[in-house]
C-alpha cells in the first residue's frame, strides 16, 4: 500500500509540475497587440474586400486595471497585464443614423471614481457616459448631449482637479483646448487654439508615404495630455493615418492650455519593420509608474483605414524630454515586473530567424506567393486557395537555431464579416522538426476558442530546431491567409561586424531631408539607424530591411543632427558606428 501511495503521490507531482510549465504566466508580448478586432463597417470604395480595422486607441489605468478603447470596435477591453484582454460588447451609439462610425476615436478620463467615455462628434446630442465599474459593464448617461464636441476629442484631470477637453482633426485647423466645469461639463469660455502643425520646418509633418508634399496638406488629430514634474506635454499625431509614417509629436507648456513648444522630431515613430506607424495614441502608466504608448499601427492595403494598435514603453529623461522606445518595437518585448527603466528599452533580444528564408505550402491563391509570409511585411501576405483543415506554410530557418517565440499574423483573404463578430475563433497546430521528416508537436491550438489575429506563442521552454509549419484546422471568415509567419529566438551563427562607410548627407536646399548610405554587411539582414538632435539622446529609430540606403524627410530644419547604425541578423547585433554629427 505504501509503495502505491508514493507512486500516485509522485503521478500527481509530475502532473503539478506539468499544469505548471504550461500554466506560466506570458512574460513577454509582441506588436500588433493580439485583439479580436472587429472588421470595419466602412464602406469599401477601393475593392480591398472585408477587413479588420481599429485606430485611436486609448489605454486608461483606472482603478489597477487597464481599459482600451479604440475607434468602430462596438464595445471595449480591459487587461489585468497588458497581455490577456477581455472584450466587453457595448453599443455607446444611442441612435445609428449617427453614421457608421460606433465610438470612433474616443475620449476616455476618469474624475475620482468616475470613468468617462465621450465619442468624436460634430453634432449636438452625443451622450458623455460614466461608469463607476466599467469591468462590470456598468454605463449610465451622464449627459444626453454635451455641449461642445469635436472631432477627436480627449480629456484630462489635474492634479488641482480642474477637468480639460482637447480636440481637433483638420489639415485646416489647428488643436483646441478648454477647461470644462467639473460639475455640469459646460466650458469656461471658448475654447483655445493650441497647436497648428509646421511642415515648413518639421519635415516629419509633410503629408505623404514618403513625406514628399503630395497633393494634401498635413493632417493634425489625435490629441492627448499628459502631465510629468509639472510640465504638460500635448501629445498630436501628424501627418496622414495611412503612411508608415504616422507618429505622434509632442509640445511641452507651463500650463494646459499653453503656451507650447514642439519637441523636433515625433517622440512616437516607427516607420519601418514588419508593422510601421505609430500615431494617433495615449500615453498612460502601469501599476509601477512606468509610461507606456500605445498608438495605430498602418495596413492600409484593402482600405486607407485598415490598421491595428501597439503597445511601447515610454517616459520621460532627466531633461524631461520625452521618448518611446520603438527600437525592434514589433518584436517580442518584456512585460513590466516592477519599476523599469524604459530608457533601456523592454527588447528580449530574441531575433527574428525566418527572414526572408525558404518556405513551402499546401496551396497558393493567385498572386498571395509564400514568401510574402516572410518578408517582414504586414501588407502583403501568402493565401491558400481555401480555409480548410489541413492547408499549411512550413518555415526553413536555414539551420538548426534555439526557438523561442512565434508570431501567427492572419491576413483577411474574402472575408464576411462587417462589424464585430463574437464567438468566432482560430484553430492551428504548430509542428517542429530539426531535419524536415520527422515532426514534433510544439503548440496545439486545436481546441481554442478565441479570436487571435496576431497570434504571440512565448513557449515554455526554448526548442532546438530548424523546420516550422502551421496547419490550419479552423477560420473564422475567409481563407488561411497569413501576413507573418514570424519564428523568434537565437541563431548558433556569429552576430554581425560594425556597418562601415555610413554617411548622411543632408541638402542646403531642404534641411529637413537627408539621404543617409552604407555599405552592405554580408552577415546583416537588417539595420537599425537611431537619430536624434542630442548626442545621448538618440531615441528615434528606423529599421530597414534588406538595403543600403534610406531617404529621410523627418528632420528639424534648423537642428543639427546625431546618427549611428547597427547591423542586425539571427545572432543579435553588431557594434554600433561612431556617433556623426550633420548640421
Amino acid at each position: 500500500m505504501k509503495k502505491i501511495d508514493q507512486t500516485l503521490s509522485a503521478i500527481i507531482l509530475l502532473l503539478c509540475l506539468r499544469i505548471t510549465l504550461f500554466a506560466q504566466p506570458v512574460k513577454t508580448y509582441c506588436n500588433p497587440v493580439n485583439l479580436d478586432y472587429g472588421y470595419t463597417p466602412i464602406p469599401d470604395f477601393t475593392g480591398g474586400g472585408k477587413h479588420r480595422a481599429t485606430a485611436d486607441p486609448v489605454i486608461v489605468n483606472f482603478k489597477n486595471i487597464f481599459y482600451l478603447f479604440s475607434t468602430n470596435q462596438w464595445g471595449y477591453w480591459w487587461s489585468n497585464d497588458m497581455v490577456k484582454w477581455n472584450f466587453e460588447p457595448r453599443r455607446f451609439l444611442r441612435s445609428w443614423n449617427q453614421g457608421y462610425d460606433e465610438l470612433c476615436a474616443p475620449a476616455v478620463g476618469a474624475i475620482g471614481d468616475t470613468m468617462l467615455v465621450f465619442g468624436s462628434t460634430y453634432t449636438a446630442n452625443f451622450t458623455l457616459w460614466m461608469s463607476t465599474n466599467p469591468q462590470a459593464n456598468s454605463w449610465k448617461p451622464l449627459l444626453d448631449s454635451l455641449s461642445i464636441g469635436g472631432w477627436d476629442p480627449a480629456f484630462f484631470t489635474d492634479d488641482d482637479g480642474r477637468f480639460y477637453m482637447y480636440n481637433g482633426s483638420s489639415n485646416r485647423y489647428p488643436i483646441y483646448g478648454v477647461e470644462l466645469n467639473r460639475k455640469t461639463m459646460q466650458p469656461y469660455g471658448t475654447r483655445k487654439e493650441l497647436l497648428m502643425l509646421e511642415p515648413w520646418k518639421y519635415g516629419w509633418q509633410r503629408f505623404g508615404e514618403n513625406m514628399d508634399d503630395t497633393f494634401l496638406d498635413p493632417f493634425i488629430e489625435g490629441s492627448w495630455m499628459t502631465k510629468h514634474n509639472g510640465s504638460y506635454y500635448l501629445q498630436f499625431a501628424a501627418p496622414g493615418t495611412e503612411f508608415s509614417g504616422y507618429s505622434d509629436g509632442v509640445a511641452v507648456g507651463d500650463n494646459p492650455l499653453g503656451p507650447f513648444t514642439q519637441q523636433s522630431m515625433p517622440f512616437s515613430y516607427k516607420p519601418g519593420g514588419f508593422a510601421r506607424g505609430a500615431g494617433h495614441g495615449s500615453t498612460f502608466t502601469d501599476n509601477w509608474n512606468n509610461y507606456w504608448h500605445v498608438s495605430t499601427i498602418s495596413i492600409s492595403v484593402k482600405n486607407n483605414y485598415e490598421r491595428r494598435i501597439g503597445i511601447w514603453p515610454a517616459g520621460f529623461d532627466k531633461d524631461g524630454v520625452m521618448y518611446c522606445s520603438q527600437a525592434f518595437g514589433d518584436y517580442p518585448a518584456f512585460l513590466p515586473e516592477g519599476p523599469e527603466d524604459h530608457l533601456k528599452g523592454r527588447f528580449t533580444g530574441w531575433m527574428l530567424l525566418n527572414y526572408n528564408k525558404p518556405v513551402s505550402v499546401s496551396s497558393t491563391y493567385g498572386g498571395y506567393e509564400a514568401n510574402n509570409a516572410v518578408d517582414e511585411n504586414i501588407k502583403t501576405y501568402w493565401s491558400a486557395k481555401t480555409s480548410d483543415n489541413g492547408e499549411w506554410i512550413e518555415s526553413d530557418l536555414g539551420s538548426i537555431s534555439t526557438v523561442r517565440a512565434i508570431q501567427v499574423n492572419y491576413a483577411d483573404q474574402d472575408a464576411g464579416f462587417l462589424g464585430k463578430s463574437i464567438g468566432v475563433f482560430h484553430q492551428y497546430k504548430i509542428f517542429e522538426s530539426s531535419d524536415g521528416i520527422r515532426w514534433k508537436m510544439l503548440v496545439d491550438k486545436s481546441a481554442n476558442k478565441t479570436d487571435v489575429p496576431h497570434d504571440y506563442i512565448e513557449l515554455p521552454a526554448p526548442v532546438e530546431t530548424r523546420f516550422l509549419k502551421l496547419v490550419n484546422i479552423h477560420m473564422p471568415t475567409g481563407k488561411f491567409s497569413i501576413s507573418g509567419f514570424r519564428v523568434f529566438g537565437t541563431g548558433h551563427g556569429e552576430k554581425p561586424g560594425e556597418v562601415t562607410g555610413f554617411v548622411v548627407l543632408r541638402t542646403e536646399k531642404d534641411k529637413r531631408s537627408a539621404w543617409i548610405k552604407w555599405n552592405n554587411n554580408d552577415n546583416a539582414y537588417a539595420y537599425n539607424i537611431y537619430m536624434g538632435t542630442d548626442p545621448g539622446k538618440l531615441y528615434n529609430c528606423i529599421m530597414v530591411y534588406n538595403a543600403n540606403e534610406y531617404w529621410l524627410k523627418t528632420m528639424d530644419k534648423d537642428k543639427p543632427y546625431y546618427f549611428t547604425i547597427e547591423a542586425v541578423n539571427e545572432c543579435g547585433t553588431g557594434k554600433q558606428s561612431s556617433v556623426l554629427k550633420v548640421e
